[in-house]
C-alpha cells in the first residue's frame, strides 16, 4: 500500500500534527492514482501545463521554483488536495497566511493561468491538486532537473485549515533530527528527506528565515559556527540587522538551475537555511549529502522517488474538481449541508480509531 502524505520550500513552521490528520493520511491508499489519468477526458492536459510553465519561466525564472514548492506545502497538510490554494472566506481561514506560507509562498497566478488554459480545453475535468503535481514536475524538468511520469487522479478539497498548516509545516530553524521525525510520520525515509531538501537547488529564501543564524544562533548572540566564514560575510551584507527581512537571497549558488550544487554548497558550509545546513552537520543525514554532492544522477533518482511518494498522500476526504482553484465550487444549500455532514462523519470515524 502506498500512503499519501517546501519548504522556505518548504521544509522549513511549527511542528506537530493533529491525531485526526495523522491517522487519516496513514489509512488511505493511492490505488486510484495512475499515469495517463486524463488520456481520454483531457488528452492534452500535461502538454498544456508544461506550455504554461514554459511561459512562466520565460517571464520570471524565480516563479517556477515557487510553484515547485507548492507540492510540499500542499501534500504535507492533509494530503495533496490543493487546500493551500483556497482563499480565505468569511467562514474559513485558509492556509495562505499560515506561518510557513505568509510572505513566502508566491506565484499563485501561475496556477491560475494553468487552470484557465485547462478549463478552456477541458472544462471541469482536471483538478487543481493534479495541476500542482504536474506543475511541480515541470518546474524541475524545465530548469535542468529530471523529468518523470506523474500519477494523477486527485480531487480538490472542500476546505482548508491555517491551524493544520501551522501545526505541521517545519520551520527554517528545524534541525535534522526534527525533520527526520516529521518525515517518518509520512513513511518518508532519511534518504527521502535529504533528496527532497534538494528542491532548494532552485529559488530564493528570505532574510527573515536566517537572521537568527547570523546574529543569535541557539540564543548565543553569535552566528552559526557551521557557516563558512566568507559565506557568512556575504550573508551579513545581504541581511544586516536593520534589513527589510523580506529581502531574498539565493538558496544555492546556481539558483536558476536544478542540479546538485545545493549539496556541494552544504559540504562547503554554504547552506542558506539552518534546516539545510543541519543536513550536513547531523550524522544520519551527512552521508546522503555527500553522496548527492558527488553523484548528481543519484540525487535525481532519489528526488523523483521522493516526489512520487509525497504525491501519493491522500486524506480520503470528500472532494471535487474546482473550476477556480481559489474557491470551492458553488452548490445548492442542501448539497452544502450534505458535504458538511460527510466531513463531520469522516472526522468522527477517525476519532473512533
Amino acid at each position: 500500500m502506498t500512503m499519501k502524505m517546501t519548504m522556505g520550500m518548504g521544509l522549513g513552521m511549527g511542528m506537530g500534527m493533529g491525531m485526526v490528520g495523522m491517522f487519516l493520511l496513514q489509512m488511505v491508499a493511492s490505488s486510484d492514482l495512475r499515469p495517463g489519468f486524463y488520456s481520454r477526458t483531457c488528452p492534452k492536459a500535461e502538454v498544456i501545463v508544461r506550455h504554461v510553465m514554459k511561459k512562466a519561466l520565460a517571464r520570471e525564472p524565480r516563479c517556477v521554483a515557487s510553484v515547485m514548492r507548492f507540492q510540499f506545502h500542499d501534500c504535507f497538510v492533509n494530503g495533496c488536495d490543493a487546500s493551500m490554494l483556497l482563499d480565505d472566506t468569511p467562514t474559513m481561514v485558509g492556509e495562505k497566511l499560515a506561518l510557513s506560507n505568509i510572505n513566502s509562498l508566491r506565484s499563485f497566478e501561475v496556477i491560475d493561468d494553468v487552470k484557465e488554459a485547462l478549463e478552456k480545453a477541458c472544462p471541469g475535468v482536471v483538478s487543481c491538486a493534479d495541476i500542482i503535481i504536474m506543475a511541480s514536475r515541470d518546474a524541475v524538468a524545465l530548469t535542468g532537473g529530471p523529468d518523470w511520469e506523474v500519477r494523477l487522479g486527485r480531487l480538490d478539497s472542500l476546505s482548508a485549515s491555517q491551524e493544520d498548516s501551522n501545526d505541521i509545516m517545519p520551520s527554517p530553524r528545524a534541525n535534522a533530527s526534527a525533520l527526520i521525525d516529521l518525515f517518518q510520520k509520512y513513511n518518508l525515509t532519511v534518504k527521502d528527506l535529504v533528496a527532497l531538501s534538494g528542491s532548494h537547488s532552485i529559488g530564493q529564501g528570505r532574510c527573515f528565515s536566517i537572521m537568527f543564524r547570523l546574529y543569535n544562533q541557539s540564543g548565543t548572540g553569535r552566528p552559526d559556527p557551521a557557516i563558512d566564514h566568507n559565506y557568512r560575510e556575504e550573508l551579513d551584507r545581504l541581511c544586516p540587522l536593520d534589513v527589510d527581512q523580506n529581502v531574498t537571497g539565493n538558496l544555492d549558488s546556481t539558483p536558476l538551475v536544478f542540479d546538485n550544487q545545493y549539496f556541494k554548497d552544504l559540504v562547503a558550509g554554504r547552506g542558506f537555511l539552518n534546516s539545510d545546513q543541519t543536513l550536513f552537520t547531523f550524522p544520519q543525514t551527512r552521508e546522503f549529502v555527500r553522496l548527492f554532492s558527488r553523484h548528481q544522477d543519484d540525487f535525481f533518482k532519489a528526488f523523483v522517488e521522493g516526489m512520487l511518494k509525497m504525491g501519493d498522500l491522500q486524506s480520503g476526504r470528500p472532494g471535487e474538481v474546482r473550476t477556480n482553484c481559489r474557491v470551492v465550487n458553488a452548490r445548492p444549500a442542501h448539497l452544502l449541508l450534505e458535504s458538511q455532514l460527510i466531513l463531520e462523519s469522516n472526522n468522527k470515524s477517525i476519532f473512533s480509531i
